[in-house]
């Protein structure tokens, strides 16, 4: 018997109840004579019981057996109080180890300390129940160290290698930023970015580097402990299709098989016509077996939102704020490659809405639609909003920007300021986040993805911030454009409107060219002039793709159109993974290699960085 099959099909089983079970509790607590949850929350615990008894988790069968004893005694009563809840939230956590534990073929931990206390006597002895008990913590986690030195330090090179050397007696470096050999190498570096495994709390780490006086800014990432929600995707390597779409499949291939013997008699006899018909129907099968693909591959949102109620409701009452948290358009459906990088960046956003957008209570709405061939996703809050003003001041404290810088940036460039490394509108560091720390990971993520992130937001205005991603990473439409008799791809979702426009329709703004459109002065930017190569001759007609980047419309200037295709990204391999600019990269059919641009990114890299166009 292939165990290795059915432990799988057991993970991915029992981490859909696991979710189901944390997003049932959280609706419970809300209205706690809810019999329908309560009944559909036994089902749960008692489906993932008597799986883990079949497939021989002991550990795992005891534990998820007292989870529905205890729910079968409240079903019985009609309700269940808040403190029931917090214990059998701490309950779901403890599962969710355990199936991390079976996951990486580990001996599952031990359950006793839990179930040694029922849960009915746990509830009456203490109001809130500790979530899991300290036994079943992991022995070592991971903390991301991110220091600067003071701008007056002398030989910053040296104290960064003296402060790297007393990070590795604190447990094992996984990366580090910039690497230890540039460091000797003698650059002049005053930045570190550390990521440790190590048995040591982030506080700890933080008391021994304080004797460090050379140390200006110290940011340390607490590691956020796995629960039953974040469980829900991780390490799944499995997904259900329909029966009806597995048929669907064979009959495409037999088709397929049968147009291949079709063109292979038509070549063999020359027979154009007939090879042009078939090349034809080949291109119809092919659009169809895409389509159908992309089916298997398309999931929810809800993948990944369905763990937010239970993330709101514990930082809610960590922080001591009233949440209300609204999901809308969960069922829209995304590749779940990009629902799988999602999962981080969605966290990050709704953490900075509880700690720095609701002061005391307000409301959270994630939202998820579709605009032609994009989904927009977006967290808003009604909270206090941020000020322009006071972040290019803050950036300006912090070295991130010049002053000269700071007076020319608008307000919608302003908001694009908390998405720098180390950027905090937080006065100190909280258990949950300051605005901007995570950020840089929520735009890193996006822009890997091919999307935009949008901020706006006003003074007790409340802030939303809106992902604009594409439905699949792998197949996209582009348009070719050509650049000094060189092709690039613009992704399509990037590009809002292609433009001839008359050279005498150019005027300048300052040392900027901009063009009158709708009404509306537009910048222009030169793609020539950003790839660095040379200007081309004055021509009458000026091809530009409208395009949009840092909340503002743009006319990227290019030499001409090639036209629109479906395209197979690729990921570049090393260094070009590390061009800032790049997207990936695709095969023509006549087998050169065209570059797919980031178009944000590019713009970025134009300015050394700094978020303007």
């Amino acid at each position: 018997m292939d165990m290795t099959k059915y432990k799988a099909m057991f993970l991915s089983e029992s981490r859909e109840h696991l979710q189901k079970m944390a997003t049932l509790l959280v609706e419970i607590e809300a209205n706690p004579q809810n019999s329908a949850s309560l009944d559909a929350l036994f089902r749960e615990a008692h489906s993932i019981k008597g799986m883990a008894a079949s497939m021989g988790y002991q550990q795992t069968a005891n534990l998820a057996h007292q989870l529905e004893d205890s729910l079968d005694h409240f079903r019985q009563l009609g309700q269940i109080d808040s403190a029931t809840i917090d214990r059998l939230l701490a309950g779901t956590d403890l599962l969710a180890r355990l199936l991390e534990d079976i996951h990486a073929d580990r001996t599952e931990r031990s359950t006793a300390a839990f179930l040694a206390v029922p849960i009915a006597a746990a509830t009456q002895a203490a109001p809130i129940a500790a979530p899991i008990s300290a036994a079943t913590l992991p022995q070592t986690s991971e903390q991301q160290i991110r220091l600067s030195l003071h701008e007056s330090i002398a030989a910053p090179g040296a104290r960064l290698l003296v402060l790297l050397k007393q990070l590795e007696s604190l447990g094992q470096i996984l990366a580090c930023q910039p690497e230890k050999n540039r460091i000797l190498s003698g650059g002049n570096y005053r930045k570190l970015d550390v990521r440790l495994k190590t048995s040591v709390t982030g506080a700890e780490i933080k008391e021994r580097l304080k004797v460090y006086s050379e140390i200006s800014q110290l940011d340390i990432q607490e590691p956020k402990p796995p629960t039953a929600l974040g469980a829900a995707m991780a390490g799944s390597t499995t997904v259900r299709i329909p029966t009806e779409l597995l048929d669907r499949f064979i009959h495409l291939t037999g088709e397929l098989m049968t147009n291949r013997y079709m063109l292979h008699s038509a070549a063999q006899q020359k027979n154009w016509l007939s090879l042009n018909e078939g090349l034809g129907q080949l291109a119809r099968l092919v659009k169809n077996l895409h389509h159908q693909v992309l089916k298997v591959r398309m999931m929810p949102v809800e993948t990944v939102t369905a763990r937010l109620p239970r993330l709101v409701r514990d930082l809610a009452r960590t922080s001591n704020k009233e949440i209300h948290l609204e999901l809308e358009g969960s069922g829209i459906e995304l590749d779940r490659a990009i629902l799988e990088e999602l999962t981080d960046p969605l966290v990050h956003m709704v953490r900075n809405a509880v700690d720095h957008g609701i002061e005391h209570r307000g409301t959270i709405v994630v939202r998820a639609w579709r605009q032609r061939d994009q989904v927009m996703l977006q967290v808003a809050d009604n909270g206090r909003g941020m000020d322009p003003q006071a972040l290019r001041r803050q950036a300006v404290n912090k070295g991130l920007i010049t002053p000269a810088q700071a007076q020319i940036m608008r307000d919608y460039e302003s908001f694009q300021l908390v998405c720098l490394p180390g950027f905090s509108t937080a006065p100190q560091v909280t258990a949950t986040s300051g605005r901007g720390v995570g950020m840089d990971v929520v735009k890193a993520a996006v822009e890997k993805l091919g999307g935009v992130l949008h901020i706006e937001s006003a003074p007790q205005q409340g802030t939303r911030m809106t992902l604009k991603l594409p439905l699949s990473v792998a197949i996209l439409k582009a348009l070719l454009v050509r650049v000094d008799e060189k092709l690039v791809a613009i992704p399509l979702t990037r590009v809002l409107q292609t433009l001839e426009i008359d050279s005498a329709q150019i005027q300048m703004s300052g040392k900027h060219r901009v063009f009158s459109h709708h009404e509306e002065l537009l910048p222009l930017v030169s793609l020539r002039k950003i790839l660095d190569l040379p200007n081309p001759q004055a021509a009458l007609q000026i091809s530009v793709v409208l395009t949009e980047a840092f909340g503002r419309k743009v006319g990227l200037v290019v030499d001409g159109f090639a036209g629109q295709r479906e395209v197979f990204v690729q990921s570049l391999p090393a260094p070009l993974d590390h061009l800032k600019g790049l997207g990936g990269g695709t095969i023509l059919g006549d087998g050169s290699i065209v570059f797919l641009l980031d178009i944000q990114g590019i713009l970025e890299r134009r300015r050394g960085g700094e978020p303007k166009v």
